[in-house]
């Protein structure tokens, strides 16, 4: 009769199988093994009769397969995975079936930018510097350098790189997962390529029979709703307007907001951000000089359109600070607030959309008596994400927060309840003029003036991140 030890031996050793991974032996648990999933091909595995002594040989890395069977123990990555590429670790985990757990522990903590910092740099193999680019919601990354696009994954793996017509891409947005809308400054039209494909899909020009000049017009902007894709069109004579382009025949809708002159209030949209909730278009132009800057900042309603709100600086909704006008705008898309940089102080101001008048502009106070001077801005760069406020002066990065607070009894505007930070280190700052901020995922990519390559910033409060440099 078998005794409880034996019985529970025989027990522990049914719950241990050996693998052989290229020549090296493994032995683990059948909880292990299962825990990669039912679809995995280690679950298969570990169906196999436990009576056969002979371990189960797998043809592959055996040392990539140690730093998987480790994430399938504990959930986290072992510091040995930072001997390995991310195709690499991401090449072996499909091969198990594993690939979606490698994702999870790979990914990104929620993005916050006060705990941010540097995480990678990602550089095109060839004209590494970057004219444009888009994020997605995935992480994933559009680079646009010199006529070619480069993508990269949600695991900042390159992914392809995709050779345009155009010699010099200057705007680039995502239409589709696997189709991009772009456009350059110095060739005429808006173009739509398929990555999927490696191909050029469709072209858009602006067009008027009283006028062949259009047909020149170049892009200088492109945002999309569910249904439409929205460029600013400008030509050298001096005349631009927007396009409204059909999604899934990419044939031009309508066109609105046609202007020419060489006047700020008549320049065309630099930035254009569509907004879901209320169905209107949020364009903004803003021109430097010797006197100063000077522009706009317009809300379209497509389907009839007509301008349903606009200010223009220096100009209407400016008896206080007139003269201060902005350097930058930006919308927040979720929030629906639209946010300015002054370029004489500095400051940055908020107006609720929702509520829009002749001067909705609230601006936001900084607490800490020592961070308080601005000064006036010369390159600057305002991008909402998350909820918060990204704020780009030269070099240097800072993010303005949203406090909650359960008392907002003292004032009836959110002036209090925000809150500013630097994001970066000095050493950061010194690396170049900031040109773009965009957010995918749970990052920041941030581009600088004749610097090679894209910032990837990630929240730095998870032991399991893993540096891409």
């Amino acid at each position: 009769m078998m005794t409880e030890e034996e019985s529970s031996s025989n027990t522990a050793a049914s719950e241990r199988i050996k693998l052989n991974v290229g020549g090296k032996l493994f032995e683990t648990t059948l909880t292990t093994l299962r825990s990669g999933g039912p679809d995995s091909l280690l679950f298969a595995l570990s169906n196999r009769r436990s009576a056969d002594p002979t371990p189960v040989f797998i043809d592959r890395d055996p040392e990539i397969f140690s730093v998987l069977l480790s994430l399938l123990r504990t959930s986290h990555l072992p510091s040995t995975a930072r001997r390995f590429s991310n195709l690499e670790l991401a090449d072996e985990a499909l091969f198990y079936g594993i690939d979606a757990i490698l994702r999870a522990a790979t990914a990104p903590p929620p993005f916050s930018g006060i705990d941010a910092s540097l995480a990678s740099l990602i550089r095109p193999a060839s004209d590494g510097l970057p004219s444009s680019f888009a994020a997605a919601d995935s992480g994933a990354v559009w680079i646009a350098h010199g006529g070619q696009i480069s993508g990269y994954d949600p695991n900042l793996t390159h992914a392809a790189t995709l050779r345009t017509h155009l010699d010099h891409i200057d705007s680039i947005y995502k239409v589709w997962p696997e189709i991009a809308a772009v456009g350059s400054t110095s060739d005429a039209g808006l173009h739509f390529y398929d990555f999927s494909g490696s191909r050029h899909v469709g072209s858009v020009h602006w067009t008027d029979p009283l006028d062949p000049r259009i047909f020149k017009a170049r892009v200088n902007s492109i945002t999309a709703s569910e249904d439409s894709v929205f460029a600013s069109f400008d030509c050298l004579h001096r005349e631009n307007c927007i396009l409204e382009v059909d999604k899934a025949r990419l044939q031009v809708k309508s066109q609105f907001a046609r202007q020419s002159g060489n006047q700020a209030k008549n320049i065309v949209p630099g930035k254009l951000t569509w907004i879901p909730a209320t169905g209107v278009l949020v364009g903004s132009a803003v021109t430097g000089g010797a006197f100063g800057y000077s522009g706009y900042v317009r809300l379209w309603d497509p389907r009839s359109g007509e301008v349903v709100w606009e200010t223009s600086e220096p100009g209407s909704g400016r008896s206080s600070r007139f003269g201060d006008s902005f350097a930058d705008v930006e919308a927040d898309v979720e929030g629906l607030l639209l946010f300015k940089l002054c370029s004489k102080s500095g400051d940055l101001a908020m107006a609720d959309m929702r509520f829009l008048k002749d001067d909705p502009w609230v601006y936001l106070k900084e607490k800490n008596p020592s961070l308080a001077s601005y000064g006036e801005v010369r390159n600057s760069v305002v991008h909402c994400y998350k909820g918060q406020v990204f704020v780009a002066r030269e070099g240097e990065l800072e993010v303005w927060s949203r406090v909650e607070s359960g008392d907002q009894s003292e004032s009836d505007d959110a002036e209090r309840f925000y809150r500013r930070n630097f994001v970066d280190k000095r050493e950061d700052s010194e690396r170049g003029v900031i040109k773009k901020i965009e957010g995918g995922g749970n990052r920041l990519f941030v581009s600088r003036e004749d610097v090679e390559g894209i910032e990837v910033w990630e929240s730095s409060h998870s032991a399991a991140a893993i540096s891409l440099l």
